[in-house]
């Protein structure tokens, strides 16, 4: 008899729509659907998806609690032997509810759940010690070698067999470590690590420290009358038509704008390229991410000294990290060869 799952999704693999359709709420649906397609290539009859539960991104973020109650009641009549959510990659919102959802199955119907995320996916820090996360690519691209994986650790969990070391089932480690017997002792481990680190060569250490990424604080502007300030934004607002095509997600590039002659970004010539949230209001005035009209106010009152005349934007949604460190350092050399004072970073 084959095992009982559900399958979470939000809307856009439900192919119901995308941002214009993130507020639905959380719905059912007998059999697979999405992704769960995939899933049951891969459980070869072993497992069967009994239903799936769909909600959208931007409906369970604003309601969290409400949201989790509701499909932990859709799941309660089906009594499945197992959970599973998303991949979600690299969308920060699918992550943190395909995370909540996991850990309350897991702590309130005592069946094993399980997700997929990218690294960098908000949702891994916030579950990876509660729930098994596979590590996935960051974008759906990615989706035929998550899906094996996935489908391998939540069959091996519903049999009660042994979840080997994270690398072996591509999953994110949870932060635990577990005591075995090795054919060498520690000494000689650590001198064999040593010699390689030495003659350069490539070794695995057996106690990898976690990376934090500092930033120092930048030096309090002495006199923000005299100060030049610039408008930087991950909100993806561009001029109509984006015309140096800033990716909606995984953005490559950055954009520069002149801004030099205007006083507030209008709706006719302004929109945001951002494809991670609702561009409604975006759209319907840029200045709520790149608040240019405010601080043409303040210029006026001379609560500031100057408006850099150029503003500098790309795309947050899925881009990472790597990239905007490089677009951070490009943007702060102009910044400094036009002697900017202080910047006002807006996100979304």
């Amino acid at each position: 008899m084959a095992y009982k799952v559900i399958h979470y999704i939000n809307q856009f693999f439900a192919n119901i729509g995308g941002e214009e359709m993130a507020h639905i709420p959380p719905e059912v649906r007998v059999g697979a659907l999405g992704p769960g397609l995939g899933l049951m290539r891969e459980f070869q009859g072993e497992v069967e998806i009994v239903a799936t539960i769909i909600c959208g991104d931007s409906y369970f973020n604003e309601n969290p609690e409400q949201a989790t109650r509701t499909i932990i009641e859709m799941i309660k009549p089906y009594n499945i032997d197992g959970f599973i959510a998303g991949p979600a990659f690299n969308a920060g919102r699918y992550g943190t509810a395909c995370g909540a959802i996991c850990k309350t199955v897991q702590d309130e119907l005592h069946v094993p759940a399980i997700t997929g995320m990218y690294i960098e996916n908000p949702g891994v820090d916030l579950y990876r010690k509660d729930i098994y996360i596979i590590e996935t690519s960051n974008a759906a691209t990615g989706m035929r070698k998550a899906l094996p994986l996935m489908a391998n650790l939540i069959k091996k969990l519903m049999k009660s067999e042994e979840i080997l070391d994270p690398k072996v089932e591509g999953c994110i480690p949870k932060g635990k470590r577990k005591n075995y017997f090795a054919e060498e002792t520690g000494a000689m481990r650590a001198v064999k690590m040593l010699l390689k680190k030495l003659k350069g060569e490539e070794f695995e250490t057996e106690y990898p420290m976690p990376e934090f990424d500092r930033v120092t604080p930048g030096k309090a502007l002495n006199d923000l009358r005299k100060a030049r300030i610039a408008l930087v934004t991950s909100g993806g607002i561009v001029p109509k038509g984006n015309p140096d095509h800033i990716e909606s997600s995984s953005a490559s590039r950055f954009g520069i704008y002149d801004i030099s002659d205007v006083m507030a970004l209008t709706n006719d010539k302004y929109q945001t390229a951002h494809g991670g949230y609702d561009p409604v209001y975006a759209n319907e005035d840029p200045n709520r991410v790149l608040p240019l009209d405010v601080l043409r106010d303040l210029e006026k009152e001379g609560v500031i000294g100057s408006i850099h005349p150029y503003f500098y934007t790309t795309v947050g949604n899925g881009t990472a990290v790597k990239s905007a460190k490089a677009f951070s350092e490009q943007i702060a050399e102009h910044l400094r060869q036009d002697g900017v004072d202080a910047v006002i970073l807006t996100s979304t």
